[in-house]
């Protein structure tokens, strides 16, 4: 057997078996949906060489065949995703388009649990250190997408948008179908687009650049601690319209009681002019003590103790004994 080639078991027959393969026959897609969009459909699919799970992203070219615009954001996803190397983003790692059958298909990491928004529904508890994680991961890969040259506006970031892998945390940005490029160091961008639940008021005023995605990152990081969408008070996009140009900030915001949380909140929301960047909120004190690496930290506690026939020996001393120090093992937890 050449190195590259696909082994096939006797037993193949009584496993899950290919809807359709790429040109390379490198990867297969299964009949499994992940999830689907306007104008995406996301299957579990196959890599036969790494021997991993990746999703399979598949658009329906024929409904766009007469709208340029709707064309060109669809391919140019699929040029950022192939250049964009961060680990807090969602990478690509291969692209075709199947003349065909009008399609167009494109290989991204899998994220096992889905959205963060989904994840954080299922959740209810959590810590307040995870919480500064999952924000700081996502603004990791939002510094990166704004440190491009060209710069990279996301311009849709929103928690259905952000990806989570359960079993480790890491958090990926996706779904980068209304990204735009800002050619140069002054350029605007004029285009109305977005979610209107995290689209920053210069947006309306079609007038603005990156700090569009600090403003949306301030919503996410609201709607982590409140489980809530930010205006969902407001059952229409007029409402949202309505508050957002006037400066009412969401309901929401005033049920955040943790004040280190609110303050960080509100100075994603603050006039664009006076807004920070991401990489000015990754050095800010909200962050301190949170590592850029995963992090597990074991309790290993000395059997010995455990043994002891002391019986004033209670957890509390077995836990001082066993922390090398590190006293604050015991979290906050955000319960909404």
């Amino acid at each position: 057997m050449k190195h590259g080639d696909v082994c096939h078991d006797s037993s193949d027959e009584d496993g899950e078996k290919f809807v359709e393969t790429d040109p390379t026959g490198r990867y297969g897609r299964y009949g499994e949906l992940l999830g689907a969009g306007a104008v995406k459909k996301v299957y579990k699919a196959f890599d036969n060489r790494q021997g991993t799970e990746v999703a399979w992203n598949q658009v329906s070219l024929r409904r766009f065949a007469d709208d340029d615009a709707m064309m060109g954001r669809l391919f140019n996803e699929v040029k950022l995703l192939m250049a964009l190397k961060n680990d807090n983003i969602i990478s690509c790692s291969h692209a075709w388009n199947d003349s065909k059958n009008m399609t167009l298909n494109f290989i991204t990491q899998i994220c096992t649990s889905g959205s963060l928004r989904d994840y954080r529904m299922k959740h209810r508890r959590v810590s307040l250190r995870t919480l500064k994680k999952w924000a700081k991961q996502i603004l990791v890969g939002l510094n990166h997408l704004h440190s491009q040259q060209p710069r990279v506006i996301h311009r849709d970031l929103n928690l259905s948008n952000v990806f989570i892998d359960g079993h480790n945390g890491r958090v990926r940005i996706g779904d980068f179908g209304l990204a735009a490029v800002a050619k140069s160091k002054n350029e605007v961008l004029r285009s109305v687009v977005g979610t209107p639940e995290f689209m920053a008021p210069e947006i309306y005023e079609e007038k603005y650049d990156e700090k569009v995605d600090v403003y949306a990152f301030g919503m996410c990081v609201l709607e982590i601690v409140t489980r809530e969408v930010p205006y969902s008070e407001c059952d229409n996009v007029v409402k949202i319209f309505k508050k957002v140009t006037s400066g009412v900030k969401p309901r929401a915001l005033g049920a955040v009681k943790d004040l280190e949380v609110k303050k960080f909140i509100e100075k994603c929301l603050v006039a664009a002019a006076a807004r920070p960047t991401a990489a000015q909120l990754l050095e800010d004190p909200f962050f301190d003590g949170i590592s850029d690496e995963d992090e597990s930290f074991v309790l290993c506690l000395d059997f010995s103790m455990l043994m002891t026939d002391d019986k004033n020996c209670n957890l509390k001393q077995l836990m001082s004994k066993n922390t090398n120090g590190h006293g604050a093992i015991v979290d906050v937890v955000l319960s909404h």
